[in-house]
């Protein structure tokens, strides 16, 4: 997950999009106060559980050391809300290079002398202690950082993008398991009914956001998009379905893969998805410190966009492109609208959708039928992230802001984008909602497996189901 970036202190900043007005009876301060506070909490929860020499260890080459995300959350949050918002002078600028994103690759960061993490704590608690004062002074309005408490939900959802992070390299970490939550609710009976895949009929429809006041710059501008009809997978490809591709020798057979990917397999040795064995005829995986049988009926998860890509050509298919994905879980036909959720403008709740490491695993496939979208299709948001087709760029008239860092660096020609960042939609159960919602964007490069990735797949509609067109 592109979850690093938050500004840099040289960052330059950008002029702002329009911001929206909050909703009539929003507080938007008790709103900024509650979405920071859960970031800290569950920050401290996926740190509070590890001994100091955990912390400090780096579990993969990938993953920095828990302790450097910890500081790095307090360090964004001195730099976006005590220094630019606050006019406060700097607590601890001495910080700033060691905990900069850009400066340091995440397999450098054990080399540098990072704060161990009694000191941590401490620095982040007294950031945090002043930040409340800023919040509470702030008149949240007259700039564009102000406007609507943007920049406090900016620092919330950066801090959770960390938490989902942070819980990624729990899922890297060997040793015995340290995190525990209920399992997610079953699906109902009625979900071995659910067809194969849905109709989302064709026209234009509204992509991205021009009126969510703490959506990020590449959810910006809303703009008309046309959508040839296509059908898509009722619910995300499980793990049982993916057993089909390597039994039927998915990974052995370069007609699946591109040449890009087929190369990565045979360099990578993929065969497959990341943290799977299989033992005396039997599919196992490790799922934070424990060992488990691969569960048929659930999302797989943990397999890279090569993986995914062979899969859906094995099964004469295609990945959907991200405005396919988006049109399926917002549009309504009934209304015209795009909504905010596949099932409204509602917030999240636990019984629509598996968010905010509720749970620590996806739910069955066909789970959550009152967080269906207009077409259909299910579990469009949590669970898993799925990969679309689509390259990770600007939308027509994106304007990067607050920094360039955010998002522009990373499209195609920029400093960290020559690589191909494809797109991923929807979040997962790690995701928090505050940083999750029918617009938000993710992008990650396509060998990249240990973020909680999944996928469906599309196929198009005949030119009688799209009008002839």
């Amino acid at each position: 997950m592109k979850h690093d970036h938050g500004g840099p202190a040289g960052a330059t900043a950008t002029a702002a999009p329009a911001q929206a007005a909050s909703p009539p009876g929003t507080d938007v301060r008790a709103r900024a106060l509650e979405a920071l506070g859960a970031a800290r909490r569950r920050t401290l929860a996926l740190t509070d559980c590890l001994d100091d020499e955990e912390l400090m260890a780096q579990h993969s080459p990938l993953m920095s050391p828990l302790v450097w995300d910890l500081t790095h959350v307090g360090n964004q949050e001195e730099i976006w809300l005590l220094r630019a918002v606050g006019g406060r002078e700097p607590l601890r600028a001495d910080l700033d290079p060691l905990y900069d994103a850009f400066r340091n690759p995440r397999a450098d960061r054990p080399a540098l002398p990072l704060l161990r993490p009694p000191e941590a704590r401490r620095y982040i608690a007294e950031v945090r202690e002043r930040v409340l004062g800023v919040l509470a002074e702030s008149p949240l309005e007259g700039s564009p950082l102000l406007e609507n408490a943007f920049v406090f939900g900016m620092t919330a959802q950066h801090e959770q993008q960390h938490c989902e992070t942070m819980l990624a390299t729990h899922q890297l970490r060997r040793g015995p398991a340290v995190l525990d939550a209920p399992a997610p609710p079953a699906a109902p009976a009625s979900g071995a009914d659910l067809p194969r895949e849905v109709l989302v009929p064709g026209g234009t429809f509204t992509m991205g956001t021009s009126a969510d006041p703490w959506a990020l710059d590449n959810e910006r501008p809303g703009h008309t998009v046309d959508v040839p009809a296509f059908y898509l997978d009722t619910v995300p490809v499980t793990c049982g379905a993916y057993q089909e591709f390597i039994d039927d020798g998915g990974y052995d057979d370069p007609r699946w893969w591109t040449l890009e990917g087929w190369t990565y397999r045979r360099e990578a040795g993929l065969s497959a998805p990341l943290f799977w064995e299989r033992r005396d005829g039997v599919w196992l995986r490790r799922r934070f410190g424990r060992t488990e049988p691969v569960p048929p009926d659930e999302p797989v998860m943990h397999v890279c966009w090569y993986e995914a890509d062979a899969y859906a050509r094995w099964a004469g298919r295609r990945l959907p492109t991200e405005a396919e994905w988006e049109k399926a879980a917002r549009h309504d036909p009934a209304t015209g609208r795009s909504l905010r959720h596949p099932w409204g403008d509602a917030e999240p709740t636990p019984e629509l959708a598996n968010l905010g490491q509720w749970h620590l695993r996806p739910a069955p496939a066909g789970a959550y039928p009152s967080g269906a979208a207009p077409c259909g299709a299910r579990q469009l948001l949590g669970d898993v992230w799925e990969w679309t087709s689509s390259d990770f760029t600007g939308y027509p008239g994106f304007a990067a802001f607050p920094y360039r860092e955010y998002s522009a660096v990373f499209f195609p020609g920029g400093p960290g984008g020559s690589a191909g960042y494809k797109v991923l939609r929807g979040g997962s159960f790690a995701a928090h909602p505050v940083a999750c919602r029918g617009t938000f964007r993710n992008w990650d490069l396509p060998v990249r497996r240990q973020i909680f990735c999944g996928f469906r797949t599309a196929r198009d509609a005949a030119p009688a189901e799209n009008g002839g067109r």
